[in-house]
Protein backbone atom coordinates (compact mmCIF):
# COMPACT_ATOMS: atom_id res chain seq x y z
CA UNK A 1 0.00 0.00 0.00
CA UNK A 2 1.02 3.35 -0.56
CA UNK A 3 1.09 6.44 2.15
CA UNK A 4 -0.85 9.19 1.85
CA UNK A 5 0.60 11.66 0.04
CA UNK A 6 1.79 15.20 1.69
CA UNK A 7 2.58 16.96 -2.07
CA UNK A 8 -0.32 18.87 -3.86
CA UNK A 9 -1.88 17.53 -7.14
CA UNK A 10 -0.26 20.63 -9.12
CA UNK A 11 3.27 19.55 -8.49
CA UNK A 12 2.79 15.62 -8.72
CA UNK A 13 0.78 16.31 -12.29
CA UNK A 14 3.91 18.81 -13.39
CA UNK A 15 6.19 15.71 -12.76
CA UNK A 16 4.26 13.10 -14.50
CA UNK A 17 4.00 15.23 -17.75
CA UNK A 18 7.83 15.48 -17.55
CA UNK A 19 8.27 12.08 -16.72
CA UNK A 20 5.60 11.11 -19.48
CA UNK A 21 7.75 12.84 -22.40
CA UNK A 22 11.06 12.24 -21.40
CA UNK A 23 9.52 8.34 -21.53
CA UNK A 24 10.79 7.73 -17.95
CA UNK A 25 8.47 4.82 -17.24
CA UNK A 26 10.08 4.66 -13.65
CA UNK A 27 8.88 7.94 -13.09
CA UNK A 28 5.66 8.14 -14.47
CA UNK A 29 4.42 5.02 -12.48
CA UNK A 30 5.83 6.64 -8.99
CA UNK A 31 3.88 9.87 -10.22
CA UNK A 32 1.24 8.27 -11.13
CA UNK A 33 0.95 6.37 -8.02
CA UNK A 34 1.64 9.52 -5.98
CA UNK A 35 -1.37 11.45 -7.64
CA UNK A 36 -4.16 8.52 -6.90
CA UNK A 37 -3.12 8.26 -3.74
CA UNK A 38 -3.27 12.05 -3.17
CA UNK A 39 -6.78 12.53 -4.82
CA UNK A 40 -9.26 12.09 -2.09
CA UNK A 41 -7.16 14.63 -0.25
CA UNK A 42 -7.55 17.23 -3.00
CA UNK A 43 -10.35 19.83 -3.54
CA UNK A 44 -11.58 21.38 -6.58
CA UNK A 45 -9.43 24.07 -6.59
CA UNK A 46 -6.41 21.94 -6.22
CA UNK A 47 -7.87 19.35 -8.80
CA UNK A 48 -8.55 22.07 -11.38
CA UNK A 49 -5.31 23.74 -10.97
CA UNK A 50 -3.43 20.23 -11.63
CA UNK A 51 -5.20 19.26 -14.38
CA UNK A 52 -4.49 21.99 -17.05
CA UNK A 53 -0.55 20.53 -16.41
CA UNK A 54 -0.89 17.38 -17.91
CA UNK A 55 -1.84 18.98 -21.13
CA UNK A 56 1.67 18.46 -22.72
CA UNK A 57 2.11 14.77 -21.96
CA UNK A 58 -1.26 14.67 -23.54
CA UNK A 59 -0.41 16.56 -26.65
CA UNK A 60 2.72 14.53 -26.95
CA UNK A 61 2.43 10.85 -25.51
CA UNK A 62 2.25 8.26 -28.62
CA UNK A 63 -1.32 7.07 -28.45
CA UNK A 64 -0.83 3.63 -27.65
CA UNK A 65 1.10 4.94 -24.66
CA UNK A 66 -1.64 7.26 -23.75
CA UNK A 67 -4.36 4.96 -22.70
CA UNK A 68 -3.43 5.06 -18.68
CA UNK A 69 -2.69 9.31 -19.03
CA UNK A 70 -6.49 9.37 -20.51
CA UNK A 71 -7.76 7.08 -17.78
CA UNK A 72 -6.41 9.77 -14.70
CA UNK A 73 -7.49 12.72 -16.73
CA UNK A 74 -11.08 11.07 -16.52
CA UNK A 75 -10.54 10.36 -12.72
CA UNK A 76 -9.71 14.01 -11.93
CA UNK A 77 -12.61 14.97 -13.24
CA UNK A 78 -14.79 12.81 -12.40
CA UNK A 79 -13.64 14.13 -8.54
CA UNK A 80 -14.10 17.63 -9.33
CA UNK A 81 -11.65 19.13 -11.69
CA UNK A 82 -13.16 21.98 -14.61
CA UNK A 83 -12.78 19.94 -17.93
CA UNK A 84 -12.75 23.00 -19.86
CA UNK A 85 -9.03 23.64 -20.17
CA UNK A 86 -8.39 20.03 -21.58
CA UNK A 87 -10.76 19.88 -23.52
CA UNK A 88 -9.15 20.94 -26.76
CA UNK A 89 -6.40 18.62 -26.86
CA UNK A 90 -8.62 15.62 -25.34
CA UNK A 91 -11.05 16.15 -28.74
CA UNK A 92 -7.92 16.38 -31.14
CA UNK A 93 -6.77 12.97 -29.70
CA UNK A 94 -9.49 11.38 -29.69
CA UNK A 95 -10.93 12.54 -33.21
CA UNK A 96 -7.38 11.56 -34.82
CA UNK A 97 -7.35 7.91 -33.15
CA UNK A 98 -11.03 7.35 -34.16
CA UNK A 99 -9.98 8.43 -37.81
CA UNK A 100 -6.94 6.47 -38.10
CA UNK A 101 -8.50 3.29 -36.35
CA UNK A 102 -11.14 3.70 -39.14
CA UNK A 103 -8.97 3.00 -41.56
CA UNK A 104 -7.71 -0.12 -40.19
CA UNK A 105 -9.87 -2.21 -42.96
CA UNK A 106 -8.20 -1.52 -45.90
CA UNK A 107 -4.85 -2.57 -43.71
CA UNK A 108 -6.14 -5.59 -42.11
CA UNK A 109 -7.36 -7.03 -45.55
CA UNK A 110 -3.27 -6.48 -46.29
CA UNK A 111 -2.33 -8.55 -43.25
CA UNK A 112 -4.02 -12.00 -43.79
CA UNK A 113 -5.14 -13.49 -41.10
CA UNK A 114 -6.64 -12.35 -37.75
CA UNK A 115 -4.75 -9.74 -35.72
CA UNK A 116 -5.12 -9.20 -31.84
CA UNK A 117 -3.56 -6.41 -30.06
CA UNK A 118 0.04 -7.70 -29.12
CA UNK A 119 0.56 -8.23 -25.09
CA UNK A 120 4.35 -9.02 -24.98
CA UNK A 121 7.30 -7.78 -26.90
CA UNK A 122 7.18 -11.41 -28.98
CA UNK A 123 3.69 -10.65 -30.36
CA UNK A 124 4.62 -6.81 -31.06
CA UNK A 125 7.70 -8.09 -33.44
CA UNK A 126 5.14 -10.31 -34.88
CA UNK A 127 2.78 -7.70 -35.75
CA UNK A 128 5.33 -5.32 -36.96
CA UNK A 129 6.84 -7.37 -39.28
CA UNK A 130 3.17 -8.15 -40.36
CA UNK A 131 2.68 -4.54 -40.55
CA UNK A 132 5.88 -3.87 -42.92
CA UNK A 133 4.99 -6.41 -45.64
CA UNK A 134 1.18 -5.42 -45.66
CA UNK A 135 1.90 -1.71 -45.95
CA UNK A 136 2.27 -1.21 -49.77
CA UNK A 137 -0.11 -3.43 -50.97
CA UNK A 138 -1.95 -0.95 -48.34
CA UNK A 139 -0.71 2.08 -49.99
CA UNK A 140 0.55 3.34 -47.04
CA UNK A 141 4.04 4.12 -45.38
CA UNK A 142 5.05 1.75 -42.87
CA UNK A 143 5.00 4.74 -40.20
CA UNK A 144 1.40 5.44 -41.27
CA UNK A 145 0.89 1.59 -40.84
CA UNK A 146 2.07 1.64 -37.60
CA UNK A 147 -0.15 4.61 -36.59
CA UNK A 148 -3.30 2.74 -37.63
CA UNK A 149 -2.48 -0.11 -35.79
CA UNK A 150 -1.97 1.22 -33.00
CA UNK A 151 -5.26 3.75 -32.99
CA UNK A 152 -6.96 0.61 -34.11
CA UNK A 153 -5.93 -1.57 -30.77
CA UNK A 154 -6.00 1.75 -28.39
CA UNK A 155 -8.12 3.96 -28.92
CA UNK A 156 -10.86 3.11 -26.95
CA UNK A 157 -8.85 3.72 -23.70
CA UNK A 158 -8.84 7.61 -24.37
CA UNK A 159 -12.21 7.85 -25.23
CA UNK A 160 -13.79 7.78 -21.48
CA UNK A 161 -11.69 10.99 -21.28
CA UNK A 162 -14.06 12.43 -22.78
CA UNK A 163 -17.70 10.75 -21.83
CA UNK A 164 -16.93 12.16 -18.08
CA UNK A 165 -16.63 15.98 -19.07
CA UNK A 166 -19.51 15.72 -21.89
CA UNK A 167 -21.50 14.43 -18.85
CA UNK A 168 -21.65 18.03 -18.33
CA UNK A 169 -23.69 20.83 -19.56
CA UNK A 170 -20.82 23.40 -19.58
CA UNK A 171 -18.40 21.11 -21.59
CA UNK A 172 -21.15 20.30 -23.90
CA UNK A 173 -21.51 24.06 -24.65
CA UNK A 174 -17.89 24.20 -24.73
CA UNK A 175 -16.95 21.64 -26.95
CA UNK A 176 -14.53 22.49 -29.91
CA UNK A 177 -14.82 20.92 -33.08
CA UNK A 178 -18.45 18.48 -32.51
CA UNK A 179 -18.77 17.64 -36.34
CA UNK A 180 -14.96 16.24 -36.83
CA UNK A 181 -15.55 14.26 -33.18
CA UNK A 182 -19.06 13.11 -34.21
CA UNK A 183 -18.11 11.91 -37.20
CA UNK A 184 -15.23 10.05 -36.40
CA UNK A 185 -17.28 8.69 -33.59
CA UNK A 186 -20.02 7.62 -36.00
CA UNK A 187 -17.85 5.80 -38.20
CA UNK A 188 -15.78 3.77 -35.14
CA UNK A 189 -19.24 3.37 -33.20
CA UNK A 190 -19.70 -0.41 -34.83
CA UNK A 191 -16.28 -1.30 -33.95
CA UNK A 192 -15.16 0.60 -30.77
CA UNK A 193 -17.28 0.05 -27.71
CA UNK A 194 -17.05 3.15 -26.10
CA UNK A 195 -17.54 4.93 -29.66
CA UNK A 196 -20.91 4.74 -29.36
CA UNK A 197 -21.65 5.83 -25.89
CA UNK A 198 -19.44 8.52 -27.33
CA UNK A 199 -21.89 9.56 -29.93
CA UNK A 200 -24.69 9.69 -27.54
CA UNK A 201 -23.29 12.31 -26.01
CA UNK A 202 -22.24 14.41 -28.77
CA UNK A 203 -26.37 14.21 -29.77
CA UNK A 204 -27.27 15.51 -27.21
CA UNK A 205 -29.83 18.78 -27.48
CA UNK A 206 -28.90 21.83 -24.86
CA UNK A 207 -31.11 24.29 -24.40
CA UNK A 208 -33.40 23.11 -27.49
CA UNK A 209 -36.83 24.26 -27.83
CA UNK A 210 -40.11 21.97 -27.32
CA UNK A 211 -43.83 22.04 -28.40
CA UNK A 212 -45.58 19.24 -27.19
CA UNK A 213 -49.12 19.26 -27.69
CA UNK A 214 -51.85 16.96 -26.02
CA UNK A 215 -54.00 15.32 -28.77
CA UNK A 216 -56.92 14.32 -26.13
CA UNK A 217 -57.16 17.63 -24.42
CA UNK A 218 -56.27 19.99 -27.05
CA UNK A 219 -53.72 21.85 -24.58
CA UNK A 220 -50.11 22.63 -25.89
CA UNK A 221 -47.05 23.24 -23.84
CA UNK A 222 -43.76 25.50 -24.34
CA UNK A 223 -40.58 23.56 -22.70
CA UNK A 224 -36.61 23.65 -22.45
CA UNK A 225 -35.06 20.59 -22.68
CA UNK A 226 -31.35 19.77 -21.86
CA UNK A 227 -29.04 16.72 -21.22
CA UNK A 228 -31.54 14.39 -22.13
CA UNK A 229 -30.04 11.25 -23.23
CA UNK A 230 -32.77 9.32 -25.13
CA UNK A 231 -36.48 9.56 -25.72
CA UNK A 232 -36.80 6.23 -22.69
CA UNK A 233 -35.96 9.10 -20.37
CA UNK A 234 -37.76 12.12 -21.84
CA UNK A 235 -40.76 9.92 -21.93
CA UNK A 236 -40.78 9.66 -18.16
CA UNK A 237 -39.42 13.43 -17.65
CA UNK A 238 -42.36 14.87 -20.16
CA UNK A 239 -44.69 12.93 -18.09
CA UNK A 240 -43.40 14.27 -14.72
CA UNK A 241 -43.54 17.69 -15.66
CA UNK A 242 -47.09 17.32 -18.00
CA UNK A 243 -48.98 15.72 -15.88
CA UNK A 244 -50.94 17.26 -12.61
CA UNK A 245 -52.83 19.88 -11.23
CA UNK A 246 -55.70 20.39 -14.10
CA UNK A 247 -56.59 23.57 -12.66
CA UNK A 248 -53.51 24.92 -13.53
CA UNK A 249 -53.81 24.06 -17.40
CA UNK A 250 -51.68 20.43 -16.60
CA UNK A 251 -52.23 16.79 -18.09
CA UNK A 252 -54.94 14.02 -16.21
CA UNK A 253 -53.86 10.96 -15.13
CA UNK A 254 -51.59 9.30 -12.54
CA UNK A 255 -48.09 11.19 -12.46
CA UNK A 256 -45.25 8.98 -12.59
CA UNK A 257 -43.82 7.19 -9.66
CA UNK A 258 -40.79 9.14 -8.14
CA UNK A 259 -38.87 5.76 -7.89
CA UNK A 260 -39.04 6.50 -12.14
CA UNK A 261 -38.38 10.13 -12.17
CA UNK A 262 -35.53 9.92 -9.65
CA UNK A 263 -33.97 7.22 -11.91
CA UNK A 264 -34.06 9.62 -15.34
CA UNK A 265 -32.71 12.09 -13.17
CA UNK A 266 -30.07 11.66 -10.31
CA UNK A 267 -30.88 8.40 -8.48
CA UNK A 268 -30.58 4.52 -8.72
CA UNK A 269 -30.86 3.90 -12.40
CA UNK A 270 -32.86 0.94 -12.27
CA UNK A 271 -35.84 1.38 -10.13
CA UNK A 272 -37.06 -1.63 -8.36
CA UNK A 273 -40.26 -1.87 -10.36
CA UNK A 274 -39.89 -1.68 -14.33
CA UNK A 275 -40.91 1.99 -15.36
CA UNK A 276 -44.10 2.30 -17.51
CA UNK A 277 -44.93 4.59 -20.40
CA UNK A 278 -48.38 6.54 -20.48
CA UNK A 279 -48.40 8.08 -23.86
CA UNK A 280 -47.90 7.98 -27.54
CA UNK A 281 -45.49 9.98 -28.65
CA UNK A 282 -45.57 11.00 -32.93
CA UNK A 283 -43.80 14.08 -34.47
CA UNK A 284 -45.80 16.75 -36.47
CA UNK A 285 -46.11 14.62 -39.43
CA UNK A 286 -47.73 11.89 -37.43
CA UNK A 287 -44.20 9.33 -37.46
CA UNK A 288 -43.79 7.35 -34.45
CA UNK A 289 -40.98 8.47 -32.00
CA UNK A 290 -39.38 5.76 -30.71
CA UNK A 291 -38.17 5.68 -27.32
CA UNK A 292 -34.81 3.72 -28.28
CA UNK A 293 -34.25 7.27 -30.33
CA UNK A 294 -32.93 10.41 -29.12
CA UNK A 295 -34.44 13.85 -29.14
CA UNK A 296 -32.70 15.09 -31.70
CA UNK A 297 -34.12 13.10 -33.80
CA UNK A 298 -37.60 14.57 -33.46
CA UNK A 299 -38.45 16.28 -36.67
CA UNK A 300 -38.69 20.19 -36.80
CA UNK A 301 -41.56 22.12 -36.99
CA UNK A 302 -40.40 25.26 -38.22
CA UNK A 303 -38.12 26.52 -35.95
CA UNK A 304 -39.71 23.59 -32.80
CA UNK A 305 -39.34 19.95 -32.59
CA UNK A 306 -42.77 19.58 -31.86
CA UNK A 307 -44.14 15.87 -30.22
CA UNK A 308 -47.83 15.24 -30.26
CA UNK A 309 -48.97 12.98 -27.29
CA UNK A 310 -51.84 10.33 -27.61
CA UNK A 311 -53.19 7.67 -25.66
CA UNK A 312 -50.76 4.20 -25.62
CA UNK A 313 -52.13 2.02 -28.01
CA UNK A 314 -50.54 -0.94 -25.81
CA UNK A 315 -48.61 -1.23 -22.55
CA UNK A 316 -45.02 -0.55 -22.58
CA UNK A 317 -42.18 -0.89 -19.95
CA UNK A 318 -38.58 -0.63 -19.47
CA UNK A 319 -36.16 -0.71 -16.26
CA UNK A 320 -33.56 1.61 -17.40
CA UNK A 321 -33.85 5.38 -16.05
CA UNK A 322 -31.35 7.18 -18.36
CA UNK A 323 -28.32 6.44 -20.07
CA UNK A 324 -25.25 8.21 -18.93
CA UNK A 325 -25.68 8.05 -14.36
CA UNK A 326 -23.86 11.15 -14.45
CA UNK A 327 -25.58 13.41 -16.91
CA UNK A 328 -28.12 15.91 -15.28
CA UNK A 329 -31.41 16.50 -17.16
CA UNK A 330 -33.36 19.51 -17.81
CA UNK A 331 -36.88 19.47 -18.43
CA UNK A 332 -38.06 23.19 -18.09
CA UNK A 333 -41.89 24.23 -18.54
CA UNK A 334 -41.75 27.53 -19.84
CA UNK A 335 -45.58 28.42 -20.34
CA UNK A 336 -48.95 26.61 -21.01
CA UNK A 337 -50.05 27.93 -24.49
CA UNK A 338 -53.12 29.82 -24.62
CA UNK A 339 -56.31 27.86 -25.96
CA UNK A 340 -55.87 29.93 -29.37
CA UNK A 341 -51.86 29.41 -29.81
CA UNK A 342 -52.44 25.85 -28.53
CA UNK A 343 -55.28 25.41 -32.00
CA UNK A 344 -52.84 27.33 -34.47
CA UNK A 345 -50.50 24.61 -33.50
CA UNK A 346 -52.53 21.45 -33.23
CA UNK A 347 -54.01 22.48 -36.76
CA UNK A 348 -50.45 22.38 -38.06
CA UNK A 349 -49.92 18.91 -37.34
CA UNK A 350 -50.56 15.56 -38.91
CA UNK A 351 -54.10 14.23 -37.60
CA UNK A 352 -53.79 10.81 -35.45
CA UNK A 353 -53.43 7.30 -37.20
Amino acid sequence: MFGRSAIALPELCTGLAEAVIRLDTKASTKSYRAIVDRLPQADQAELSEALPLLIPALQQVALGNGGLLATLVAGLIEQGADPLPVLPVLVDRVATGLELAARFGVLADKLGGPVTAPTSADEYRELRERLVGAAPEAGLSVGEAGEIAQAWFTVNDWIPSLLLPLQQKGARQALPDRARLAAAAATMSPHAEDAAWLFGLLEVLDDEPLLVLHRPTRRAFDLTISGVSDNFQLHTLLAATLIGDESRGLLPGEPPAAPWVAAATDGELMPAEAIHGQFYLADAAGETIWNEGRPADIALLGDHRVIVLDPPPYERSWNLGRAYPLMRPEVVLNRILPADEAEQWSSRVAPAK
